[in-house]
C-alpha cells in the first residue's frame, strides 16, 4: 500500500500534514533495530557468562531490558526514533502530532506481543492493512502514529531572526510547539500571531510592548535558536 498524508488539526485551527509510514519502510526499520539488539545480546552473551552465575544473571536482566525497553527509551529520548527509524527517517508521534510520551511508548511496545501473533507479526500486519494510517494494534491502543520525520526543508519555513536562547529550560514538547508556531507563522494574521505568542507567558513576560508584535518576534527568535541557527 502507498504511504498517505494524514492531516492533523492543531489547537490553532491549522492543518498540519503528516506523511504516514507504510509497511515496507517500517519493516526495514524494525529489522535494523532487531539486528542491533541481536548484536548487543550476542556480545553480552560472550562476555557475561565468564563471570559465572552472577554473569548469567546479568545477562538475563540485559535480555529483558534490551527486549522490552530498547524501543521505549529511544522513542522517548530521541523524539520518537529508534536507530532503525532514524535510518529510515520515520518517527512515532501521538495522534495529535506531538511527541510520544512514556505511557504511550510503553503501551505500544508491550502490545508488540499481541501484534506478533500467531507468528511473525501477522496480526499487526493485518491491522496495518485495514488501517488507513497503517497503524498496528499497539498504535491503535496507544493512540500513536508512525510518520516520516519532517525534513530540513521545514526549516526554510521559519523566518530568519537573531537566535535567542530560551530564558528557562523547555521540555521536548514545548520546544516542538515553539518550532511549529514559527513554521506556521505565515498562516496567522499579525494579531492572531501576537495573541498566540503571548500565551507563552514565561518566555515573553519581560518584554516591553515596543511594537505590536514583540512577543511574536521573541518566539520566532527562540525557534531559530532551537533549530540550531546560531
Amino acid at each position: 500500500m502507498l504511504d498517505t498524508i494524514k492531516k492533523i488539526e492543531t489547537p490553532e485551527g491549522v492543518e498540519l500534514p503528516l506523511t504516514c509510514a507504510g509497511f515496507y519502510v517500517r519493516s526495514i526499520a524494525w529489522l535494523l533495530d532487531a539486528l542491533i539488539q541481536w548484536v548487543l545480546l550476542f556480545l553480552l552473551g560472550i562476555a557475561l557468562p565468564s563471570l559465572g552465575d552472577f554473569g548469567m544473571g546479568l545477562f538475563l536482566i540485559a535480555v529483558f531490558i534490551i527486549n522490552w525497553f530498547y524501543p521505549v527509551l529511544f522513542e522517548v529520548y530521541m523524539h520518537g526514533q529508534t536507530p532503525g527509524k532514524k535510518v529510515m527517517k520515520i518517527q512515532v508521534l501521538l495522534m495529535d502530532g506531538t511527541l510520544i510520551n512514556w505511557g504511550a511508548s510503553m503501551l505500544r511496545n508491550l502490545l508488540r506481543t499481541v501484534d506478533f501473533l500467531p507468528s511473525f507479526y501477522i496480526l499487526g500486519f493485518i491491522s496495518m492493512l485495514f488501517s488507513k494510517d497503517f497503524r498496528r494494534l499497539g498504535d491503535l491502543a496507544a493512540d500513536t502514529i508512525v510518520v516520516y520525520k519532517r525534513s530540513q526543508q521545514h526549516l526554510a519555513r521559519i523566518p530568519q531572526a537573531e537566535p535567542v536562547a530560551p530564558p528557562l529550560a523547555l521540555t521536548a514538547r514545548e520546544q516542538q510547539s515553539i518550532v511549529s508556531y514559527a513554521e506556521r507563522l505565515s498562516q496567522f494574521s499579525p494579531e492572531r500571531a501576537e495573541e498566540l505568542a503571548l500565551l507563552a507567558t514565561p518566555l515573553v513576560k519581560d518584554l516591553e510592548q515596543q511594537s505590536s508584535h514583540a512577543a511574536s518576534d521573541r518566539i520566532v527568535s527562540i525557534a531559530n535558536y532551537l533549530v540550531g541557527r546560531r
